[in-house]
């Protein structure tokens, strides 16, 4: 159902970033072969052969959508920034977001460009993405009065625009809160040469190996999850949460440090599990719940995720993520 933005309301949510179209492609006839020394995993197809296919399937995806219609389920009220082209995946991203109930007053449609598309190849549950970002233009549109902001990935052209600044001006305005979830050419060309969004990050979400590339520690070094967070509060968030996979979440304000276990279900997919994550986290945060119980609203969004093809086939609802809080009541966040 298609959704106007309430100018005189405020939103819970405007998530800025890119969206995409993936393609699933589901597959058996691999190998997984492991360098003990390097710590590297490394998935193995036979090079020039025909690879049977067990399932396809296309969707739409990007961190900024999925967050988007992540936090919506979850009841908030959602917009967001995107980028778009005017051929079929984009017409079919918009529409996307407008059933889902996302605000898409600030979608832009370029003319004459192709939108973003991925492919994913799926094997044994884990998930490896070939990416391919448009480069995007980006400019900054009003924005309505939001309580949140989620900042998140952009094609390499973002460092030819004045986006940054823009959602720094906007948070200094606004004072919205910002949740930062860094993409991949943030991180290739490095999130410390942001320092304005760092200062006024309120949780600043990442995965271990990106929390290390942020540090510029080597990915192979054992690094205790402490002394990550040190470091990355140091940097100026107020909150960082470091997530890693079956290991769970941590989380740290610079007085407490946090941990937050996984829930054992069935595992279909990976793909998009870290914005279930996040899309939980905020909703919790922007409904005033603390820290503590926003990790596990996270955990228990996540959860679902993993439990259906794609990033957002599985999201929870807020009456079901409730229902299934009660359940796992046992799961609280421990000190560390």
């Amino acid at each position: 159902m298609s959704q106007k933005l309430p100018m005189e309301k405020l939103l819970n949510l405007i998530t800025i970033g890119d969206s995409t179209i993936d393609t699933f492609i589901k597959i058996h006839d691999a190998s997984v072969q492991c360098d003990i020394r390097r710590k590297e995993t490394k998935i193995c197809v036979s090079y020039g052969d025909k690879i049977p296919v067990d399932a396809i399937g296309h969707t739409v995806a990007g961190n900024a959508a999925n967050v988007a219609v992540g936090c919506r389920k979850l009841g908030l009220t959602t917009a967001i920034y995107t980028n778009l082209g005017d051929d079929q995946a984009g017409q079919s991203i918009k529409k996307y977001l407008e059933e889902n109930s996302v605000i898409v007053d600030y979608v832009k449609i370029h003319q004459g460009k192709e939108s973003n598309l991925s492919v994913v190849l799926t094997y044994l549950g884990e998930r490896t993405i070939f990416v391919y970002h448009q480069p995007w233009s980006y400019s900054l549109p009003a924005l309505a009065q939001a309580s949140w902001i989620y900042l998140t990935s952009m094609a390499e052209s973002f460092t030819n625009s004045n986006v940054i600044n823009d959602v720094c001006h906007y948070l200094d305005g606004t004072k919205a809160k910002l949740a930062f979830n860094p993409g991949t050419f943030q991180l290739k060309v490095g999130v410390k040469k942001f320092p304005k969004i760092l200062e006024r990050c309120q949780v600043l979400i990442v995965n271990l190996q990106e929390a290390k590339k942020i540090l510029e520690i080597d990915e192979r070094e054992n690094v205790e999850t402490r002394d990550l967070l040190s470091k990355l509060l140091l940097l100026g968030p107020k909150v960082v949460v470091i997530t890693n996979g079956e290991d769970g979440s941590y989380a740290s304000d610079g007085q407490k440090n946090l941990k937050v276990g996984i829930l054992q279900t069935q595992l279909v997919e990976k793909t998009g599990a870290g914005d279930a994550y996040s899309s939980g986290l905020i909703s919790a945060m922007c409904l005033g719940h603390p820290i503590e119980e926003a990790m596990i609203w996270g955990t228990i969004n996540a959860s679902f995720a993993i439990g259906k093809l794609g990033p957002q086939k599985g999201l929870a609802t807020r009456e079901e993520l409730e229902k299934n809080r009660k359940a796992v009541s046992h799961l609280v966040a421990t000190s560390f």
